[in-house]
């Protein structure tokens, strides 16, 4: 398991595959409003108990792409970090995510193209012993740090 790098990122030369880094994050009520706020999904399945309790999901749940947060957030603070930029996500949700879950969010290098700079990811979000999401992530990787401005 790796932690952030020092300087806030990794650069393509320091990556290898399987490296692998993780982030936990409760979810909660105040999350699922500011997630709602900001991307404007109010669907009442993550807002509203009375609705919901009536779904199949018998109760509230997270945003499937709150959830998916969690992933970018590892990716763009610790591995690789600081510099990264999203080309692309693969998602695939296999179950719901709850208020008061603990989301263990892992994301683990697969591949990397030195020629493109670009590095493939595996992610996954586990809550318990459960798998609720996983895919890939492909990102580009810078190749040399920037000097400290100064």
């Amino acid at each position: 398991m790796v932690e952030a790098h020092p300087s806030g990122g990794y650069i393509l030369e320091e990556l290898a595959v399987g490296m692998t880094a993780e982030k936990r994050v409760t979810v909660t009520e105040e999350r699922i409003a500011r997630f709602a706020e900001a991307s404007d999904d109010f669907n009442p399945v993550h807002m509203d108990e009375a609705f919901a309790s009536r779904t199949a999901y018998r109760g509230r749940i997270a945003h499937g792409l709150l959830s998916a947060s969690f992933g970018s957030a590892v990716v763009g603070t610790i591995l690789p970090g600081a510099g990264a930029i999203y080309l692309g996500q693969t998602l695939n949700f296999h179950k719901p995510v709850r208020i008061g879950d603990v989301a263990v969010a892992r994301v683990t290098v697969a591949s990397i193209d030195e020629a493109a700079a670009r590095v493939v990811l595996s992610c996954e979000i586990q809550v318990g012993d459960d798998i609720v999401m996983d895919g890939e992530a492909t990102v580009r990787v810078p190749r040399r740090r920037r000097p400290p401005k100064g």
